[in-house]
């Protein structure tokens, strides 16, 4: 499954909120380095979580989300089950902080 680029509050909605399993959001921005270094980690969890719906959200382009989210520092990754967040890790980390949350709430 490849990576879903957010580009509005309609399309999180649908794409995210209304999903019953698990969903991972990256709230990034282009200006942001350590954003572009996670970048490659969250487009090769796409690939290997294909159970698990995988998203980025520029917070440049969907300000409003990021307020939604109270994102006041970037990159943070949200984990979304059954539209309630359920778990966050802010800044940049290794790809298996990543895939531990996964498997962690992959379970429940």
């Amino acid at each position: 499954m490849s990576v879903i680029h957010i580009q509005n509050v309609e399309q999180f909605k649908k794409e995210i909120l209304d999903n019953p399993g698990l969903s991972v959001i990256d709230f990034r921005a282009e200006r942001c380095q350590p954003c572009r270094m996670l970048g490659p980690i969250i487009e090769q969890l796409a690939e290997t979580e294909k159970h698990v719906k995988i998203a980025k959200v520029n917070v440049d382009e969907v300000p409003d989300l990021a307020a939604t989210f109270q994102v006041s520092s970037i990159p943070v990754v949200f984990f979304v089950k059954e539209g309630k967040v359920v778990d966050k890790v802010i800044g940049a980390n290794p790809p298996t902080v990543y895939q531990e949350k996964i498997a962690e709430h992959s379970k429940k």
